[in-house]
């Protein structure tokens, strides 16, 4: 079973006091300790956000690592991602991101884990990467398109209702075709994909949502995605 967990933004990295996204996310595991890699490259390893990640992960039942390729600390990569049970990616520049990836043979290792059954998740670049397509969001300039991995068809927004500038920004690229038509998530929702298709929509806050983006005429047509939250 093939399993992809995108989030539009939440976790750890947004949510540190709501950890729902991230519990749900070990969960499918079905195992009671769990590997789990965080992989920060989009943010340049910030140290601060794997600080973070190992304050979160440390209190759950879980073994957390991280991969750096900066400063790389393993001997065989292949080997390291393919015995993790999760692979958490996390936010920053996907292009960048994705050009790190394909210098160090990442994007096909990631593939080759995702067939072996290895659950990839992330959010904001940590979920566009996993589409055909993204925007991504370079500081102080606009959003731009990114060409991203595939595994799952279509485009993704997320940080839907996070950031003033995204839903404009992918209703335009739809309509003008820029980008093909996709998932928009909201921070604190996290699409659950089993062998390509939406298996279930779930949510850290009770008011989020994600919606499925497409044009129709020349109009934009938002389809809510049935959401299940995680809380009480």
């Amino acid at each position: 079973m093939r399993q992809i967990i995108a989030m539009g933004g939440g976790g750890f990295s947004m949510e540190p006091e709501n950890l729902l996204l991230d519990k749900y996310i070990l969960a499918q595991t079905k195992k009671s300790l769990p590997k789990v890699s965080f992989i920060p490259t989009a943010s340049g390893d910030a140290e601060s956000y794997i600080e973070r990640y190992y304050n979160a992960f440390n209190t759950l039942s879980c073994k957390p690592s991280h991969l750096s390729l900066f400063e790389p600390d393993f001997t065989d990569l292949e080997k390291y991602i393919l015995d993790q049970d999760v692979i958490y990616v996390g936010g920053g520049n996907t292009r960048n991101m994705l050009v790190l990836w394909k210098e160090w043979g990442l994007d096909n290792i990631l593939k080759k884990a995702y067939e072996n059954g290895v659950i990839l998740a992330g959010l904001s670049a940590g979920s566009i990467c996993w589409f055909e397509e993204g925007l991504t969001d370079p500081l102080n300039a606009p959003l731009y398109k990114v060409d991203c991995l595939g595994f799952l068809k279509g485009s993704n927004c997320p940080h839907y209702d996070g950031e003033n500038k995204r839903k404009p920004a992918y209703h335009e690229s739809i309509l003008t075709r820029l980008i093909m038509e996709g998932y928009a998530v909201d921070d604190g929702v996290a699409l659950h994909f089993i062998d390509e298709t939406l298996s279930v929509s779930v949510s850290s806050r009770p008011k989020a949502k994600a919606y499925f983006v497409e044009k129709m005429g020349c109009e934009i047509r938002e389809t809510e995605v049935n959401t299940i939250f995680l809380g009480k």
